[in-house]
């Protein structure tokens, strides 16, 4: 089921489909007891919200590939419980990451510290087997040009391991330059960075070794993002819990690939929708509010985006 957007009971609707999915992403109640006009987030009870969301999380691993992935949005009080409820559903050995995302305009408080971030928990469907794309930033330029060389800028990192009690490798124990430490590469590996002028020696003649930026991809991603606080300039609809559409994007970078079928079963706003479009992925989005739907196709009404919802 591609590019459409279907209103009710998400576990209901999720019983009727037959398509598999490469990727999900959901953005679930967080029991906030709060009303947010359009909808309501109260359950009596934590018991009460695992129950609800059990049998959403048993479908959804029903339909995902054996090469896809969920990622699903909560904030710090009930992630470990829902964590505890994923683990029994997809196993601990497909917990992928716990990803924490800062956030903004959080409600001031005085008697204890202010929260300021989301929690992602990713899982696979079969971790051997799925999808990842590893994504890297740049690397920081500070205005200097540090060490460079004939074949370029570049860095360096340790060849002694200044730890062999701690971390043993017999194997890589072995003399090299008149040292003879536990050294992070095999002598071979050494010999031949030597022979390449790639490595860096200091005054007693103990090697680092040259890491050439133009030769690395950048720094990979960590599980801790601070550069997405709130929703960018000119993205703001009027719905109440929008996330920010670049969460998406980096997450289908990170975990799909073009023409992946995409799942949100809380959609809302339809932000993972907006990201597919730009992506060129497809996507079923479900959600039970029908403003949620009406405020998508507003959104893309304007856009060069032309689907049959």
């Amino acid at each position: 089921m591609k590019n459409k957007y279907i209103v009710g009971d998400n576990l209901d609707i999720l019983k009727s489909i037959d398509s598999e999915y490469d990727f999900c992403y959901i953005d679930p109640p967080y029991n906030t007891g709060r009303n947010f006009g359009d909808f309501g987030d109260s359950f009596k009870n934590m018991d009460e919200f695992i129950d609800f969301l059990k049998p959403r999380f048993e479908l959804i691993h029903k339909k995902l590939k054996e090469t896809g992935n969920l990622v699903v949005h909560v904030d710090s009080i009930s992630s470990h419980y829902i964590k505890v409820c994923l683990d029994s559903i997809f196993g601990i050995k497909n917990f992928k990451n716990e990803l924490i995302i800062t956030t903004s305009n959080m409600k001031a408080v005085k008697k204890k510290l202010m929260r300021s971030h989301d929690v992602l928990l990713i899982y696979s469907k079969n971790a051997n087997k799925a999808f990842y794309n590893q994504q890297y930033t740049a690397y920081p330029d500070n205005g200097s040009k540090g060490k460079v060389d004939k074949r370029g800028e570049y860095s360096t990192s340790a060849a002694k391991n200044s730890q062999p009690n701690v971390i043993v490798r017999p194997n890589l124990r072995y003399e090299w330059n008149g040292h003879n430490f536990q050294w992070w590469i095999s002598k071979e590996r050494m010999q031949k960075l030597h022979d390449e002028d790639r490595l860096q020696y200091n005054k007693e003649g103990i090697p680092r070794i040259k890491r050439y930026y133009h030769e690395m991809k950048g720094i990979p991603f960590k599980d801790v993002w601070t550069d997405i606080s709130s929703i960018q300039v000119g993205e703001k609809l009027d719905y109440a819990t929008q996330k920010p559409k670049k969460i998406l994007l980096r997450l289908l970078d990170l975990y799909t690939k073009e023409n992946d079928l995409c799942l949100d079963i809380f959609a809302g706003s339809g932000t993972l929708g907006r990201a597919c479009l730009e992506k060129n992925r497809n996507f079923t989005l479900i959600d039970i509010n029908p403003k949620g739907k009406e405020t998508f196709n507003d959104s893309i009404s304007n856009t060069i985006y032309k689907i049959n919802l």
